[in-house]
């Protein structure tokens, strides 16, 4: 059996660490779950301490990339989600690919500058 190195050895996420993930406060992420019903992170112990699994987290990157980052509102988002919900993932993937991608970009050509 072959070792995976890309696994996340990660399984759970509070919500400070996934609010700092996607630069949003906590409350923005407490809202996003009474909005979307499919988002719901495991609540735990006596305190209801959210967990988030990577899961959750594919969730919210979606739910972000339609809010945040194209600027939909929320009853957008929810109506884009139900009716194209593939597509909707796809789109949020490649987003994410291309802003990796730009910001490889940029910081090649910032040590190609620094090397002139």
């Amino acid at each position: 059996m072959a070792l995976n190195l890309n696994k996340n050895l990660k399984l759970y996420y509070s919500i400070k660490e996934v609010a700092e993930m996607f630069d949003v406060n906590e409350s923005t992420l407490r809202y996003w779950e009474s909005e979307f019903p499919f988002l719901k992170p495991k609540n735990s112990g006596p305190a209801k301490i959210r967990q988030y699994q990577q899961k959750d987290i594919d969730q919210i990157r979606l739910i972000h990339n339609l809010v945040k980052v194209r600027g939909f509102k929320l009853a957008a988002a929810k109506k884009i989600i139900n009716s194209n919900r593939d597509g909707a993932d796809r789109s949020a993937e490649v987003l994410s690919r291309l802003i990796t991608v730009r910001d490889d970009l940029q910081a090649l050509r910032k040590q190609l500058n620094f090397l002139e």
